[in-house]
């Protein structure tokens, strides 16, 4: 457990400095998830009753969107230089690349929608604010399902930059099993928009025991899933 959380770590501090040396991935994703959440404001101008029922579906598809674009290079930067051979000729536990990469995606997705949910919040008439109890609920929705959305699309990357036609096979594979946390996701925010505030419980353990199965299979198969 400690060589897999020192190489865990290595892989992410590596994520981290490729990112945060060129911007190019975070910024992009910032810019596009923002024109998604302002075009459905001014095309579907809904009055504030209508936000609290239509604004989760919409904000977690627009961070679907934002996963998918995120998501893509995750694996495809390390075909340059065969990067990933190197890593995986390393004497490490192949879930260790995988952890490194999804805990990378984790916070730049996250990050991504910090920055997004104060628009949100402006543009659909939603107040989160910690005196309402909203705030700290939506926090644990979004880290939930963030969690879920990208173990899936890291691991579904990974599978992906092996293939032909990768470009279009990610999103095919992603779209699917992703459904059932989307749902959840959105009708968790939907019951934590509506007046009074209320978290379902149900959809909450369900995001749960969503994380944990895919984790699981993560490291169950990872060794499979870093094959050529």
């Amino acid at each position: 457990m400690p060589n897999l959380t020192r190489a865990a770590t290595i892989i992410l501090g590596k994520e981290l400095r490729t990112e945060f040396r060129t911007r190019e991935l975070l910024s992009t994703t910032i810019v596009f998830v923002l024109m998604v959440v302002v075009l459905f404001s001014f095309t579907f101008d809904p009055s504030a009753s209508e936000s609290r029922r239509f604004g989760p579906g919409l904000l977690w598809i627009a961070f679907l969107f934002a996963g998918s674009l995120m998501l893509h290079p995750s694996f495809m930067r390390e075909q340059a230089n065969d990067t990933l051979a190197g890593l995986r000729l390393a004497p490490i536990e192949p879930f260790a690349i995988l952890t490194g990469k999804i805990l990378a995606n984790f916070l730049f997705l996250l990050l991504a929608e910090l920055l997004l949910l104060p628009v949100f919040a402006v543009l659909y008439d939603v107040r989160l604010t910690p005196v309402q109890g909203r705030l700290l609920p939506v926090m644990l929705v979004l880290i939930l399902g963030t969690l879920g959305l990208t173990t899936v699309g890291t691991v579904f990357s990974a599978v992906a930059s092996q293939a032909r036609m990768r470009e279009l096979l990610l999103p095919l594979l992603l779209l699917p099993v992703l459904t059932p946390v989307l749902i959840a996701s959105a009708e968790a925010t939907s019951g934590l928009l509506a007046d009074p505030p209320e978290l379902p419980r149900t959809w909450l353990a369900f995001l749960v025991a969503f994380d944990v199965v895919f984790l699981t299979a993560t490291w169950l198969f990872g060794e499979y899933l870093l094959e050529e």
